[in-house]
C-alpha cells in the first residue's frame, strides 16, 4: 500500500511542475503591441468557443446522468455511477480548458522568442506544451487516486474478500465513459471549427485572392488561428485524458480479476498500472528539460531534439517497472516487465513511422510535393496512396505488442494459450502494455500540444510584420510542429487501439458485475452444465454468450461496427464541408464588400468569421457525438451481449486502420505543402504550390477532425457498453 502514495504525490508534483511552466511562460514578453493585439482576438476567440461548447456538454451530462441515476434506482446499475461520470468528464473538460488557456498565452510570446534564437523559441513552446502534458496525467492520478479512496472507504467488505476489489475497479472504470463523452464531444466540436476556418482562409485567401497564409489581409485568419487552440490543443488534452484513465482502469480492472484467487497480489495487482503511471510522471518532466537545440538546425535536429527527451524517458519507465513488478512480489514480474516494454517500443515505432510518411524530410512526402507538378489531382492521389500504405506500420507494431504483451505475461505457455487462467493474466499483459505506452504520456503529449502553439506563432509572425529571418524560425518551428502533430495523433490512435483491447476485455467483467446484481448466481450453459457466476471466468462468458464466428449475433455487430467508423467519418467530413461552404462565402463576401481590405486599407471583420464557426462547430457535433452513445445501447438491447461484443470488435479493427490513413494522409499533404513553400518546384505562389494548397485542404478534416475523432469513438464505444453492460445482461431481444 506504500507505494500506491506515489500516485496523489505524482499528481501533486505534476500539477506543480504544470504551473512553474505556466508560470515562466508568463513572464517572457508577448513583444509588439501589434502581437499583443493578435494574441488578445485569438484569446477571446478561443475562450468564447469553449464557452459555448461546455454549455451544451453540460446539458447533455445532465441527461445522462439522470438516466444512470434512473438505472441505478432500479438496480441495472452502480450507485456511483452517476458521479464518477460526471467527475470523469468535468476532469476531461479541465484538463482542455488548461491546456488551452496555456497555449493562446504562449504563441505570441514564441513568435518573439524566435526574435532572438531558434532554441529560445523551440524551449518556450515545448515547455508550454508541457504544461497541457502534466496537467493531463496530474490531473488523471489525481481523479483515480481520490476515486480509489473514496470507494476503499465506502464499499462495505463481501464473504469474498476479493470481490471487494472487483466492485471498485469496475465502478471507477465507469468514470471513462464521462471523460470518453467529453473528450469526443472536444474533438468533434474542435475539428469541425478549426477547419471550417482553415479550408474558408486556404481557398479564398491564398488560392483565389494570392495572399500568404496567416495574412492579417485574410478575415478568417483569426478563427483559424483559435480552431488550432480548440481543436489540437483542448481537444487533443480531453483525448488523451480519457486514454490514459481508461488504460490504467482498465487494467486495474483485469487485475483484480486475474489475482482475485491471491488478495494480497490482487491489490497489488490493482496498483502496479497506477505506480507505472505515476513512476512515468517523474520520468516525463526529467525529459522536457533534455529538449533544446542549436540555433542554426535543420528539421532532422529539431525532430532529433524532442525525440531524445521522449525516448530517454520511456527508456527510463522501462527500467523502473522491473523494479516495479519486483517489489510488488509479481512471481512474473520479468515477463511482465516485458509487456510493458513491449508497449512502450510500440508506441516508439509508431512515432517514427508517423514521422517517416509525414515529414518533408522524407521520400513520401517530396513524393507528394513533386506529384504537385501536374496538377491537385495527382497530389490527392499520391497523399491517399501514401495515406493507405502508412497503416502498415502502426497496425503491426500493435499486433506485435498485443501477441508479445500477451505471451510475456503468461510466460510462453504456447500450449495453453487461452485457457481460464492464461486468458486472464494475458489480457492484464496487454492492458499493461497499454499503460506502458501511455507511461510517458507528460512528455509524448507535450510535443503535440507544441505543434499548434509554434503554428500559432508563425501566424502571429506573419500578421504583425515580424522580419524574415524571425519568419524563417517561426517557418522551422511550425514545419516541425505539423509532423509532432502527425506523430502524436499516430500515438494517440496506436494507444486507443490498445486501451480498446483491454476495455473489452474488461466489458465481460462488467457483465459479471452485472448478472450477479440482478441476482443471477448461477449461469446454465448449452450442454446443461452449470457453474455459480461469481466462479466464471472470461472463458466461461465466452462459452455461455456462444462468442464464435459462428454466431450470427457476432457477425451482424462485426459488421455493425465496421459500418460505424465510416459513417461517422462521413458525417464529420460532411459537417467540415457544409461549415468550410459558410465561411468561404463569407469571406468573398468580405473582399466584395469591405473596401480596402486587400490593398490593407480596410479591417476584416474577424469576429464574423469566428461566430460562423463556433455556431457551426455546436449545431454540427451533436449526431456524430449522440450516435456514437446510442449505437451501443440499441445493439446490445437488440443482439445481446455477443452482438456488442462484434460491435465493439468491429469499430476497433476498422476504425484503428482508417483512423491512421486519415490522419498521416492529412500530415502528408500539409508538410508537401510546406515543402514547397521552401522554394521547391517553384516555390509560393506557384502553379505547384496551389495544387498542393488543394490537397492540404482536403486533407485538413482529414487529420484534424475525422481521423483523431474515430480513437474517441472506439473508447467511447466501449465505455458505453460497459456502463450499460446492466441494462444489456437483463434483457435483450435476440
Amino acid at each position: 500500500m506504500s507505494l500506491f502514495y506515489l500516485v496523489p504525490l505524482a499528481s501533486i508534483v505534476a500539477l506543480l511542475f504544470a504551473y512553474h511552466f505556466f508560470r515562466s511562460m508568463m513572464k517572457e514578453s508577448e513583444g509588439t503591441s501589434q502581437m499583443i493585439k493578435i494574441a488578445q482576438h485569438v484569446r477571446d476567440g478561443a475562450m468564447s468557443y469553449l464557452k459555448q461548447q461546455y454549455k451544451v456538454v453540460t446539458i447533455v451530462f445532465v441527461i445522462i446522468a439522470l438516466v444512470f441515476a434512473v438505472m441505478a434506482y432500479f438496480g441495472l446499475q452502480n450507485n456511483w455511477v452517476p458521479f464518477a461520470f460526471i467527475s470523469g468528464g468535468f476532469f476531461s473538460g479541465l484538463a482542455g480548458f488548461f491546456g488551452m488557456k496555456t497555449a493562446t498565452y504562449a504563441s505570441a510570446r514564441t513568435a518573439n522568442a524566435a526574435r532572438h534564437s531558434l532554441n529560445k523559441g523551440l524551449q518556450l513552446a515545448f515547455r508550454s506544451g508541457a504544461v497541457m502534458g502534466l496537467v493531463v496525467v496530474g490531473l488523471a492520478l489525481f481523479d483515480i487516486s481520490a476515486w480509489y479512496f473514496i470507494l476503499d472507504y465506502f464499499v462495505k467488505d463481501t464473504v469474498l474478500a476479493s470481490h471487494k476489489l472487483i466492485m471498485i475497479t469496475t465502478t471507477m472504470l465507469t468514470f471513462g465513459m464521462g471523460a470518453s463523452t467529453q473528450a469526443l464531444f472536444a474533438r468533434v466540436g474542435g475539428g469541425i471549427y478549426t477547419k471550417a476556418a482553415d479550408v474558408g482562409a486556404d481557398l479564398v485567401g491564398k488560392v483565389e485572392a494570392g495572399i500568404p497564409e496567416d495574412d492579417p489581409r485574410n478575415p478568417a485568419t483569426i478563427a483559424d488561428n483559435v480552431g488550432d487552440n480548440v481543436g489540437d490543443v483542448a481537444g487533443m488534452g480531453a483525448d488523451l485524458y480519457e486514454s490514459y484513465c481508461g488504460s490504467i482502469l482498465a487494467t486495474a480492472a483485469l487485475g483484480a480479476s486475474a489475482y482475485a484467487a491471491n488478495p494480497i497480489m490482487q491489490k497489488n495487482a490493482v496498483f502496479a498500472p497506477m505506480i507505472i503511471a505515476a513512476i512515468g510522471v517523474f520520468l516525463s518532466i526529467l525529459g522536457i528539460y533534455l529538449v533544446r537545440t542549436k540555433d542554426d538546425a535543420d528539421m532532422k535536429q529539431l525532430m532529433s531534439a524532442l525525440n531524445r527527451g521522449v525516448i530517454t524517458s520511456s527508456f527510463l519507465v522501462a527500467i523502473g517497472t522491473f523494479g516495479i513488478l519486483y517489489l510488488l512480489g509479481f512471481q512474473n514480474w520479468v515477463g511482465l516487465s516485458f509487456s510493458v516494454i513491449s508497449g512502450l517500443l510500440a508506441g516508439i515505432v509508431i512515432g517514427q513511422g508517423t514521422e517517416y510518411f509525414t515529414s518533408h524530410s522524407y521520400n513520401p512526402t517530396r513524393k507528394i510535393a513533386k506529384s504537385g507538378v501536374t496538377g491537385p489531382a495527382t497530389v490527392i492521389i499520391s497523399g491517399i496512396g501514401t495515406g493507405l500504405i502508412s497503416t502498415f506500420i502502426p497496425v503491426l507494431a500493435v499486433c506485435l505488442a498485443i501477441i508479445f504483451s500477451y505471451l510475456f505475461a503468461i510466460n510462453f505457455d504456447i500450449q495453453n494459450l487461452v485457457s481460464g487462467t492464461n486468458l486472464s493474466l494475458g489480457l492484464y499483459g496487454i492492458g499493461i502494455a497499454a499503460v506502458g505506452m501511455l507511461s510517458t504520456l507528460g512528455i509524448t503529449l507535450a510535443t503535440d500540444a507544441y505543434g499548434p502553439i509554434a503554428d500559432n506563432a508563425g501566424g502571429n509572425a506573419e500578421m504583425s510584420g515580424l522580419g524574415p529571418e524571425v519568419r524563417q524560425r517561426t517557418d522551422a518551428l511550425d514545419s516541425l510542429g505539423n509532423t509532432t502533430a502527425a506523430t502524436g495523433k499516430g500515438f494517440a490512435i496506436g494507444s486507443a487501439a490498445l486501451t480498446a483491447l483491454a476495455l473489452l476485455a474488461s466489458y465481460i467483467e462488467e457483465i459479471k458485475i452485472g448478472l450477479m446484481r440482478l441476482g443471477h448466481q448461477v449461469l446454465t450453459f448449452a450442454d446443461g452444465q452449470t457453474m455459480n457466476t461469481a466462479d466464471a471466468n472470461f472463458a466461461n462468458f465466452m462459452e455461455y454468450y456462444q462468442v464464435t464466428l459462428m454466431n450470427p449475433k457476432v457477425i451482424v455487430g462485426f459488421f455493425l461496427g465496421a459500418m460505424m467508423a465510416a459513417v461517422f467519418c462521413g458525417l464529420t467530413m460532411n459537417a467540415v464541408g457544409r461549415a468550410a461552404q459558410e465561411m468561404v462565402e463569407e469571406v468573398r463576401r468580405q473582399f466584395r464588400e469591405i473596401k480596402g481590405i486587400l490593398d490593407g486599407t480596410g479591417t476584416p471583420d474577424y469576429a464574423r468569421c469566428v461566430e460562423i464557426s463556433t455556431k457551426s462547430a455546436q449545431r454540427e457535433m451533436l449526431l456524430p457525438s449522440l450516435l456514437a452513445i446510442i449505437t451501443p445501447i440499441a445493439v446490445g438491447l437488440l443482439l445481446g451481449v455477443a452482438g456488442v461484443l462484434g460491435l465493439l470488435t468491429g469499430v476497433l479493427g476498422s476504425g484503428f486502420v482508417l483512423a491512421v490513413f486519415m490522419a498521416n494522409a492529412g500530415g502528408a499533404w500539409d508538410n508537401a505543402k510546406k515543402y514547397v513553400e521552401m522554394d521547391n518546384y517553384g516555390g509560393k505562389g506557384s502553379e505547384t504550390h496551389n495544387a498542393t494548397v488543394v490537397g492540404d485542404t482536403v486533407g485538413d478534416p482529414f487529420k484534424d477532425t475525422s481521423g483523431p475523432s474515430l480513437n474517441i469513438l472506439i473508447k467511447l464505444m466501449s465505455m458505453v457498453s460497459i456502463v450499460m453492460a446492466g441494462l444489456t445482461v437483463s434483457w435483450s431481444l435476440l
